[in-house]
């Protein structure tokens, strides 16, 4: 949404236009930079970063990694050599900062709350996909369909779980109508949950069969597991870990 609003143009325009992958990461498909690798779409000649006030947390980040393990943020970067110094050398002329010192500089605080408040959206939608298997008589009933399509979604990248997902689904995860939220991170992410809330409350509404549970709880997991890929998550992990959870819960599986 910010990023749609700093190019002017509709959230579903933007994703069209500026993200691969069904919406999860941005393109990279500019001017080759000195290294041959071509550049951002966003990236504009001659001035950088075409959107950089509203530039996400990853580039906010770069060419730090964030890790959440046991409630902990951690940075990291890859390799044994801090990014960057051979490609651009000209970076060894400028200040040297600590790691807060270089977060505070980049404004990441409200960023990486958002993320966490995705990790716990991520979370719901997975306890609702449990308590639909474990809580209406799905399990008990012998069924065994549903953790086998949690197990193949796990398996998926990120296009082809969306394609598991019907469009109003996917639009209302990836493309929300809140632009009036759309400048206050943490604002956004509530009425997000909101909206996601309606939507799964009007669908529990409509069961009439276990079939119709099962259905559910596949998409609830699909959604799930679709965010993890939007946030830097182990999709297949995640999958796994669930999976075996409801199995200790007396889910089967084939």
């Amino acid at each position: 949404m910010r990023l749609a609003q700093a190019k002017g143009i509709s959230p579903e325009e933007f994703r069209r236009k500026h993200t691969r992958s069904a919406g999860t990461v941005l393109l990279f498909n500019g001017t080759p930079n000195h290294t041959g690798k071509p550049s951002c779409s966003l990236y504009a000649d001659g001035l950088g970063c075409s959107v950089h006030p509203s530039r996400p947390l990853a580039c906010r980040l770069f060419p730090l990694g964030r890790q959440i393990q046991n409630g902990t943020a951690q940075y990291m970067h890859e390799g044994s050599e801090f990014p960057c110094l051979k490609e651009c050398p000209e970076v060894l002329e400028l200040p040297k900062l600590t790691v807060e010192e270089y977060l505070v500089g980049q404004e990441t605080s409200a960023f990486e709350q958002a993320q966490d408040a995705y990790l716990e959206i991520l979370q719901n939608l997975a306890d609702i996909a449990f308590e639909l298997l474990l809580d209406t008589g799905l399990a008990a009933s012998g069924d065994t369909q549903t953790l086998a399509s949690w197990r193949k979604l796990g398996t998926m990248d990120a296009v082809a779980q969306s394609k598991q997902i019907p469009a109003e689904w996917l639009d209302l995860l990836m493309i929300p109508d809140l632009q009036e939220h759309a400048n206050e991170l943490l604002d956004f992410v509530q009425w997000h949950q909101e909206l996601l809330n309606t939507k799964i409350q009007e669908l529990s509404e409509t069961f009439s069969t276990l079939d119709a549970v099962r259905e559910a709880a596949i998409l609830m997991m699909a959604l799930a597991l679709f965010l993890s890929h939007s946030i830097g998550a182990d999709s297949k992990g995640l999958s796994e870990h669930w999976i075996e959870i409801a199995k200790s819960h007396g889910a089967e599986e084939k």
